[in-house]
């Protein structure tokens, strides 16, 4: 009795351990390639003057800009969707059978998203959440045999509940948080969207 109840509490400490560890992104390969195009930065000297570490740091500032060029961005071109005009790629995720989500995030508030994406895809939409609001669109016809998901558009409120909103997982990316989640799938590219 005494050997399972031990076993037992390792496993648990064990898989406790486990499941507080914060999942790091991948890599992507168009974070290397914007690498290799800027010099290397110089590196301060040891025990260097005060004169001289004020020039990397008002160079810094112009680094973060740098990722709205990033090739591998997606456009509303690609997308086939508008994509709120201040809003910041996140990341792509695949959703399967030959779909991908594209999450986007906005310091734009929840409702005047929902109110642009109603004009600009002349679409009511649904909302199919409450609590935490989340509003989705969907564009096109869903087709169970080559869609995992049907092609749209999805907004959803991360600051509902007093959280501080959903944060940036660029390290030192601004801003910090992103008040609203845009989250965009098109329809794969065998089957394009059908255009209400």
């Amino acid at each position: 009795m005494t050997r399972e109840v031990m076993c037992l509490v390792v496993f648990v400490a064990t898989g406790v351990g486990l499941f507080a560890q914060t999942p790091q992104p991948f890599p992507r390969p168009q974070t290397t390639q914007s690498t290799q195009g800027t010099a290397p930065r110089p590196q301060p000297p040891p025990g260097g003057t005060s004169a001289v570490a004020p020039a990397p740091a008002s160079q810094t500032p112009t680094v973060p800009i740098a990722p709205p060029a990033n090739p591998g961005t997606p456009t509303e071109a690609t997308l086939g969707f508008p994509i709120y005009p201040s809003a910041q790629f996140i990341a792509s995720y695949d959703a399967g059978r030959s779909q991908r989500y594209y999450v986007f995030g906005a310091t734009t508030p929840y409702a005047e998203l929902v109110a642009y994406y109603r004009t600009v895809l002349k679409e009511r939409g649904d909302e199919i959440f409450k609590e935490p609001p989340t509003h989705m669109f969907e564009v096109g016809r869903f087709r169970d045999e080559t869609m995992a998901f049907p092609p749209g558009v999805t907004i959803k409120d991360w600051t509902w509940g007093g959280s501080a909103g959903y944060p940036n997982p660029q390290v030192g990316g601004q801003p910090a948080r992103f008040s609203t989640i845009i989250m965009i799938v098109p329809a794969p590219t065998a089957a394009p969207a059908a255009q209400r």
